[in-house]
């Protein structure tokens, strides 16, 4: 036993994360993803929204130890009504909820006067289209009926990218990808998300999304892409703000937004995907 916990202590100083906590977490994830999916698929738009509130409230506490003050009420609002908005009316909905709720936010902000108003539109600018707007396109995979299979699939792919990255950097890990903004990421565990998500993209498209196998290859790519450029974007956002981690919620991976990271920018990618195979295989 204190052989494997000097074993552990060295993998979470190596990682700069606790290992089992983590472990523990990802999957009670997992689990409460499918069953809203297998259950009821609403309830999976409502998880969405949950977890971008969350967020947001993350982010609001992050600009305001920068002495940026954004409205968490009113993004709680927007937030809302992007998620309604997109399990009602599709991306339509989603794109027209959008439009309606930026300027009406922009508008808001001038009750504080002009002192600040840039840093503060900038800033809840942001906040609306990293949070509820990415996360509405999670909802659109949710949205059809193959909506279960849909986002098992996208799961297993950001999984294999996040996880697989995650040992072979913390085993193999000797070149910085990105030295300046997450000096614990490294090439060698690129490669193995490239690797491990093309595998997990080709078994996901062949067996779970009863398609062809060979699409698995150019889709994980894809995600492999997104979801490290989401972590690197995460990760660039808490050194500009002189912060470890956005949160505490969530034991071993910090807040909700790093845990949200690579799945925001890689599920308009994978819903871009989907739609291209849609229409044209």
């Amino acid at each position: 036993m204190s052989d494997f916990n000097s074993i552990n202590e060295a993998i979470n100083k190596r990682a700069g994360r606790k290992l089992l906590p983590s472990i523990g977490v990802s999957f009670s994830l997992l689990a409460l993803i499918w069953f809203a999916l297998a259950y009821q698929r609403e309830i999976f738009a409502v998880v969405v929204a949950v977890a971008v509130i969350l967020g947001i409230r993350e982010i609001v506490r992050a600009f305001g130890s920068a002495n940026i003050t954004i409205s968490y009420r009113s993004l709680v609002v927007a937030t809302l009504a992007l998620t309604y908005a997109t399990w009602n009316g599709g991306v339509a909905g989603l794109a027209i909820a959008t439009a309606i709720a930026f300027p009406i936010l922009l508008i808001s902000l001038l009750r504080h006067g002009p002192e600040g108003f840039v840093s503060r539109a900038t800033a809840t600018s942001l906040t609306i289209i990293y949070l509820p707007f990415l996360a509405g396109f999670l909802v659109l995979l949710a949205r059809p009926s193959t909506g279960l299979e849909r986002v098992m699939t996208f799961v297993i792919l950001v999984g294999c990218n996040d996880t697989f990255g995650y040992f072979v950097g913390v085993l193999f890990g000797k070149h910085p990808l990105a030295p300046k903004i997450s000096p614990k990421k490294s090439w060698e565990g690129l490669i193995g998300s490239i690797i491990f998500t093309v595998i997990g993209g080709i078994i996901g498209f062949h067996y779970v999304m009863n398609m062809h196998w060979w699409i698995g290859i150019p889709v994980g790519l894809m995600i492999v892409f997104t979801a490290t450029c989401g972590d690197l974007i995460e990760s660039a956002m808490k050194r500009d703000m002189s912060l470890k981690d956005m949160g505490t919620l969530l034991p071993g991976h910090g807040g909700m937004l790093d845990r949200l990271d690579s799945v925001l920018l890689s599920s308009p990618a994978m819903w871009l995907a989907l739609e291209i195979v849609k229409r044209y295989l």
